[in-house]
């Protein structure tokens, strides 16, 4: 099954690469500096479980380096290519650990739910995009909270899930798939369910990276092949991402997150903010 997994991860990749290969020489881009640093210190982060979406919206946001229209597919597309290093590395390091029906089944409901929603992004309007972004930045900046205060368990050391609370969580993977393309990222809510559901944390992270990846795969070909993203944002986090991941999985092996987290906070919910009251001005007009 791993084996399998791997293989699909894999073309992903390959159809993934392609596809931003052929539009980045197609439009002559050059990535961003700017973005490249972002990716780094993002997918650092990310790495260790943070999320990337929450401070890369803030950024985003606060230097106003992108429509708020374009921030959701963007970030998709750029932190995708960095999602699908860590998915190798987690498979291989923890996916044989993991019940490989829990792992394959989230995987996939979180890539069908991805699919199902890229379309909708182009669709909807401005300030639903916004209001969706908003509601996620509070999200993932209140579960920090909880988390740094002690008030979210810290989880079991179950591989595995009963009947019932596996296609629980293969629901909300799909939910979850849904909201990415919105800038919602998925690593927060699932590393919070799983331990929620009696489960070690770290079986979250196969789970968490290779949803990300395979699912973020399909969901950035159709938004490449749309067009609502920007190429040069999408190219420099990349480029800064993938070598930060590296560091991160192989260099860093305990740190204290929470600390890092309580940096996150602030900016996360400050953007949350001026997202909230650029979607109430978008409503009103």
């Amino acid at each position: 099954m791993l084996t399998a997994l791997l293989i699909l991860l894999g073309l992903g990749t390959l159809g993934y690469a392609a596809a931003v290969l052929r539009a980045a020489v197609a439009r002559q881009v050059t990535p961003r500096p700017e973005a490249l640093l972002l990716g780094a210190v993002t997918n650092f982060f990310d790495t260790l479980g943070i999320g990337s979406f929450a401070p890369s919206t803030a950024w985003i946001k606060f230097r106003k380096m992108v429509p708020d229209r374009l921030i959701p597919s963007t970030l998709l597309v750029g932190h995708t290519g960095p999602s699908m290093v860590q998915a190798f590395i987690f498979f291989l390091l923890l996916g044989g650990k993991i019940d490989p029906a829990l792992l394959v089944g989230c995987i996939l409901a979180l890539l069908a739910g991805a699919l199902i929603g890229a379309p909708l992004v182009s669709r909807a309007q401005v300030w639903l995009v916004q209001t969706t972004v908003a509601v996620g930045l509070l999200i993932a900046a209140s579960i920090f909270v909880l988390i740094n205060l002690h008030l979210m368990p810290g989880g079991g050391s179950a591989s595995t899930l009963s009947l019932p609370w596996m296609l629980v969580a293969i629901a909300a993977n799909f939910a979850l798939g849904v909201l990415v393309n919105f800038g919602v990222g998925n690593s927060a809510p699932t590393l919070i369910m799983f331990s929620l559901m009696g489960m070690d944390p770290r079986y979250a992270f196969p789970v968490m990276a290779g949803s990300s990846a395979i699912a973020g795969a399909a969901a950035s070909i159709s938004h490449i092949r749309i067009g609502e993203i920007d190429l040069r944002v999408v190219t420099g986090i990349i480029l800064g991402g993938i070598p930060a991941v590296l560091v991160a999985a192989f260099v860093v092996k305990n740190m204290d997150v929470a600390m890092l987290r309580w940096l996150v906070i602030g900016v996360v919910y400050y953007a949350a903010a001026v997202m909230a009251r650029s979607a109430w001005a978008g409503w009103k007009q």
